[in-house]
């Protein structure tokens, strides 16, 4: 009987292998995608910044203006927002039609999807395979992010840039190369130019390029080496010859070739952040390389003792959206102020009389009034040092962190209170504990101590930092970070699947 040969009965099992590699990835895309169209239906809205944006976006191709409209329709230049998204919005506007934001969103779905993909790499690499499929389930199916790729906001765009910063920046540790060099300069670049604390995409992310590049070049060196001495991959070993003598020696050349890609690459980030800060000297003649915390223009007043008395109380979202976003222009309830914001009842009646000042002025915030919500914060500020540079600052974060994400879904924040909106409620608890999952996945991840852990926890820790300075806290603000709690809980995912696998197969 003639035997069959190897390649015959191999060649099939070979592309079964191959399909039950791709058909998690062929199944977890369209589910994503069934996700994000499912919220484009329920869900898409232009709020007060995509409006912003847009007429940023506009009147650069219209009429060649970084400027919004006024009240009369005028043009007036400004500084409040970066060019990043404005320039996204005129390329979707030039391409799809004027002020269809729809088409902003479809961009940013793929834009996001794509950027599962490039997490789904990034894992694959620094873990394994089953790592990397299990982020792409994550990231896919994630409902906080993929809500925020059908809004025409910088969060979808955001997201892909730091799946690109990470996947490039773990390709170059693999293979330096100016490839990936250049790649992760757009992505940081990129990340910088869509809001201000983009920025700190290449501060935590960058100083992995270098650490990683000199372990991989010394590495390439020493098998350099290797094959100098045993040409034909022989054994033996010559002591005259050893591989850390090859690397060494390739040190310099290393050494220099990693300094013109660093100098070239820094050249390019600076490029647009130095057009731009040249445009707004050349505007306004202040030296602005970003934005304005505030988001005010320079004859604008920041009102920094409104500021400052919000900050001495304000602690979560819903002071956010009841008190902060209406001031100016809107009323000012001392009915909403939580408890926190008096100590006292003489502190009590000030407050109600700024408001009610405040109220009768025509919503305007008047700078003596300014200095009177001034001297009421110094107030507060100086009978309780600790609670306003402390604990309201991590409360903030906390509450940035944990709550359930659901701010957009419906109007009543007050989510807790059951009978007033059993199911409302029901949602929310489910959604705190779907944000609890991805956190709990997170820390396991980073307990497993990956490749790549201590920059990316670089990262949520440079994050976290900054959002304890802001006055009014947003979840939304973390959502940068998800990217890492999903690269990180793929891997703890995958080795949760691995242990209950081998506990499975273990002889009882």
């Amino acid at each position: 009987m003639e035997a069959v040969p190897e390649s015959q009965w191999t060649a099939p099992r070979q592309r079964f292998a191959g399909a039950r590699r791709v058909l998690p990835v062929a199944l977890a895309l369209p589910a994503g995608l069934a996700l994000r169209l499912w919220m484009l239906k329920k869900f898409f809205e232009v709020n007060v910044d995509s409006l912003i944006y847009g007429g940023l976006a506009k009147n650069l191709l219209l009429h060649g203006r970084y400027a919004l409209n006024g009240a009369g329709g005028e043009l007036y230049p400004t500084l409040i927002r970066l060019p990043g998204y404005p320039l996204f919005l005129a390329v979707c506007f030039r391409t799809f039609g004027m002020e269809n934001y729809a088409s902003a969103a479809w961009v940013q779905i793929a834009l996001e999807l794509a950027g599962c993909l490039l997490l789904a790499g990034f894992v694959r690499r620094i873990a394994s395979p089953g790592a990397g499929l299990a982020t792409l389930w994550l990231a896919a199916l994630c409902p906080f992010t993929a809500f925020y790729s059908v809004v025409p906001l910088t969060e979808a765009p955001t997201l892909f840039a730091i799946a690109l910063a990470l996947w490039t920046a773990a390709r170059f540790r693999a293979r330096p190369g100016w490839g990936c060099a250049l790649g992760f300069t757009f992505a940081v670049s990129f990340a910088a130019l869509l809001r201000p604390d983009g920025a700190l995409v290449g501060v935590a992310l960058a100083p992995a390029l270098v650490v990683g590049w000199g372990r991989e070049k010394q590495a390439s060196g020493a098998k350099q080496a290797a094959k100098e001495v045993h040409p034909e991959g022989g054994g033996g070993s010559n002591p005259r010859i050893k591989p850390t003598d090859s690397s060494r020696a390739l040190a310099p050349q290393g050494s220099f070739k990693l300094l013109r890609m660093a100098a070239v690459c820094v050249l390019l980030a600076l490029l647009p952040f130095a057009a731009w800060t040249w445009r707004n000297w050349r505007v306004f003649h202040v030296f602005e390389p970003l934005a304005p915390r505030l988001a005010t223009d320079p004859d604008e007043d920041p009102h920094p003792g409104w500021e400052r008395w919000v900050k001495s109380w304000c602690l979560d979202f819903v002071s956010t959206y009841n008190i902060y976003w209406n001031v100016p222009d809107g009323p000012l309830e001392v009915s909403k102020l939580p408890s926190r914001a008096f100590d006292s009842p003489a502190q009590y009646a000030e407050t109600a009389t700024l408001a009610e000042d405040y109220n009768r002025g025509g919503q305007t915030l008047k700078r003596s009034l300014d200095r009177r919500f001034a001297r009421l914060a110094e107030e507060r500020v100086a009978a309780h040092p600790l609670r306003f540079y402390l604990w309201l600052p991590l409360g903030r974060m906390a509450d940035m962190w944990l709550r359930p994400r659901v701010e957009s879904l419906y109007d009543d924040l007050d989510w807790w209170n059951y009978a007033s909106h059993p199911v409302e409620s029901l949602v929310s608890w489910a959604c705190v504990g779907l944000n609890a999952l991805y956190l709990l996945l997170g820390l396991a991840g980073l307990c497993l101590r990956p490749r790549f852990w201590g920059w990316m926890l670089a990262y949520m820790a440079l994050r976290s930092c900054l959002l304890m300075t802001v006055e009014a806290p947003e979840a939304r603000y973390t959502l940068e970070c998800f990217p890492m709690l999903f690269a990180l809980g793929g891997i703890a995912a995958s080795a949760a699947f691995r242990r209950m696998a081998a506990c499975g197969r273990a002889p009882v």
